[in-house]
């Protein structure tokens, strides 16, 4: 009996064992361990890594929202310069008129400097007294470009310097409109007289230091824009 068994073999049994043998292992890819001991899956490890490189590498719109914003601030530090500047002349002006004119000069420092109210017709420090209507378009234009020119201004300094030429070039545009003898003739009010020198206001002394200060920012290659000429 055995040894029929052996022979023919036990049904059921030899089968199962035959067909487990004859049947390759196969495991799940997600059951399967890696070397840390974790399923496989999707690898995420990369992506805090993409995530910084992004951060570090700016798309540019971040510089393209800044500019105007810049320029606009560099535009308002202009007008607040130019209006100080404007306010200051124009008030001192009405000042000297209502105090000085038509009284004897006032002795500031000695001999060196006295403040003596003076109609000028002509430019600044008592120059061409006889375009005065020349000077006042001149004015007018220089108003206009400045104004105009603020559009592209970035650059603080220029804005400081532009500042200052427009308050001045206002100042003494209103001396030119509003004063007597007449509209574009009106002669302008100047108060200040340092000894051997011509007697000016501080619409003259905001156009000259305006001017130096836009000299010293040319001989610097620094442009209204904010680039920066290097020869």
């Amino acid at each position: 009996m055995a040894e029929a068994e052996r022979v023919i073999g036990t049904p059921g049994v030899d089968g199962e064992a035959a067909g487990a043998a004859g049947r390759p292992e196969r495991r799940k890819e997600a059951d399967r361990p890696t070397e840390q001991g974790r399923p496989a899956g999707p690898d995420r490890s990369a992506e805090p890594e993409v995530r910084e490189r992004a951060a570090e590498e700016p798309d540019g719109r971040g510089e393209e929202q800044e500019a105007p914003a810049k320029g606009k601030r560099r535009i308002l530090a202009l007008f607040i310069v130019a209006v100080i500047a404007y306010l200051l002349d124009l008030g001192s002006k009405m000042l000297v008129v209502e105090k000085l004119e038509h009284h004897p000069p006032i002795q500031v420092i000695g001999d060196l400097l006295r403040f003596e109210a003076i109609r000028n017709p002509g430019a600044a420090f008592g120059m061409g007294e006889a375009y005065t209507v020349v000077f006042t378009v001149i004015a007018a234009t220089v108003v206009l470009v400045i104004i105009r020119l603020a559009r592209k201004l970035y650059s603080l300094p220029w804005a400081l310097a532009l500042g200052l030429l427009l308050g001045g070039a206002l100042g003494n545009l209103t001396d030119r409109i509003f004063r007597s003898p007449g509209v574009f003739r009106g002669a302008v009010v100047d108060f200040i007289a340092p000894a051997h020198f011509a007697v000016f206001n501080l619409a003259d002394s905001a156009v000259v230091c305006g001017g130096i200060l836009i000299v010293l920012l040319s001989f610097r290659g620094l442009d209204p824009d904010g680039t920066v000429h290097k020869d």
